[in-house]
This record gives C-alpha cells, structure tokens and sequence, in this order.
C-alpha cells in the first residue's frame, strides 16, 4: 500500500484510521516501546495508537541495547525501571500471585516493596511473541531492572482478528493500559486506550479485514 493511501499519524489505512477519536494523556509514568526491527503489522499492530495517545511515550526500534542508558540516551536510575514480560521468570509464582491482575517484581523476582512508590518507566517488548523472546534474550540487562507481570481477567479485544500464541494474550496498547493503572495511572488512560483500540477493530471488521494476525505483544 502506498504511502499517500495511510494516515500520517497512526501509520493505518484511511479506512482504519482512528485518529478522530485519540484522547491525549500525560501519564506520569514514561513508557518506552522496544520493536522488534521485523514487527510489520502496519495496520492492526497497537504501537502508533500508544504514541499518539501517551505524551512522552516513544519507540525505540532495535534488537540489542548495551544498557537501560544506551536504550533511553540518557543516564536513569535502574531500580526504577520495570520491564513487561510476563516469561522467563526467577521462580515459579505462588497461587496467591497467580490470581493478582498485575504483579510488581524486583530483580530478584520477589515483591517489591511498596513504599518505594510507583515505577518512573516501563519498558514493553513490541512484535511478535517470538520476536519479543528474542529482544529478552538478546539484551540481559533486563534482568537488572523490575518486572511488571499481567494476568488479565478479559480476553483480548483482537477477539477472531487475532490468533493467540496463549490464553490471556493481550496486545501492545491493553498490556501497556493494564500496566500504567496497576502503577497508579488514572483508570481513564485505561478506558480510553482501550476504546481507541475497540475503535480500531471495528473499523477493520468494516472494512472487511478479518485476516488473523500474530503481532502485538507480550502483555501478559
């Protein structure tokens, strides 16, 4: 598809575009999206409707980075930094973690302590499932930062669009809305990343796409 056949904004095709109904929001938390080079769902992948709704938020497209700094320019503290992935854990999770929506960890994979307050960022692997294993394994100074794991209750909003690689998959924008409430964000980030995306779905089945993609992240 030719360029001048796209939204500029939100990289979709004008039939898709859902630029009309993007409500804008300054989360305190920075989120920093890390794709995949390969990712290529242009028009249903969530990544350009995070940005466009997320002041602050950016894209940060690569395989490997040598540390948290190289991957934001700029030097942070890494005990304030999570990453969202919900593999690869330190130890098996208790029954009682399993049945929490959403699970801070420290580095060690333990509970973080609560009175350290929220996380200043979070990091979220954009791609495919097999292509966010790779960015995880590919950069093993990860495992210095947090981890923010999810366990959704809903199904993803993808619905038939969407074959799941796991039950409880979620896409890149849900994990990232689920993610920033369970970090103390106002509950309408939440409801409004998600009517944007409900939005979008709909304007594909439409439009007649209900090609199934494979896409979209590692939410949790």
């Amino acid at each position: 598809m030719e360029p001048a056949d796209r939204c500029e904004r939100c990289e979709k095709p004008r039939a898709l575009c859902v630029c009309d109904r993007v409500v804008v929001h300054a989360p305190r938390t920075r989120v920093v999206l890390l794709q995949h080079p390969q990712e290529q769902d242009r028009e249903l992948g969530t990544a350009p409707l995070v940005l466009a709704s997320l002041k602050g938020s950016v894209k940060v497209v690569g395989l490997s980075w040598a540390s948290l700094a190289h991957c934001l320019g700029e030097e942070r503290a890494q005990e304030r930094w999570a990453v969202l992935y919900p593999g690869s854990l330190r130890r098996a999770l208790t029954a009682p973690e399993e049945a929490r929506e959403a699970l801070h960890l420290d580095r060690r994979g333990e509970p973080r302590d609560p009175h350290l307050g929220p996380w200043e960022g979070l990091l979220v692997l954009d791609g495919s499932w097999s292509q966010a294993k790779t960015l995880w394994w590919r950069n093993p100074w990860f495992l210095k930062l947090g981890r923010v794991v999810l366990h959704p209750r809903e199904p993803s909003i993808y619905g038939k669009l969407r074959r799941e690689p796991r039950r409880g998959a979620l896409s890149t924008l849900e994990a990232v809305a689920e993610a920033l409430v369970a970090n103390g964000e106002p509950e309408a980030q939440r409801e409004d990343l998600r009517r944007l995306f409900r939005t979008l779905v709909q304007r594909a089945r439409d439009a007649g796409r209900p090609r199934k993609v494979t896409g979209d992240p590692p939410g949790g």
